[in-house]
């Protein structure tokens, strides 16, 4: 139970990076129709199902060239 309060200060901010980067992995899907690869259906649940690398695998390989 102390380890877990020893990291706490680390893994707040990681928590809230890793929630506004899933925040706006979302808005862009709902908004852009042009992705890499793949739909909107198939990115929105990547990005929800894998929180932590969702959104991070959604703007390395899904997001369209033309913004």
């Amino acid at each position: 139970m102390n380890t877990l309060f020893e990291i706490l200060p680390l893994l707040v901010p990681v928590l809230l990076i890793d929630i506004a980067l899933a925040v706006a992995a979302v808005r862009h899907i709902l908004r852009h129709p042009c992705y890499r690869f793949g739909n909107k259906t198939m990115w929105l649940v990547t990005v929800v199902v894998l929180l932590l690398f969702g959104p991070i695998i959604y703007f390395v390989f899904g997001k369209g060239e033309n913004e």
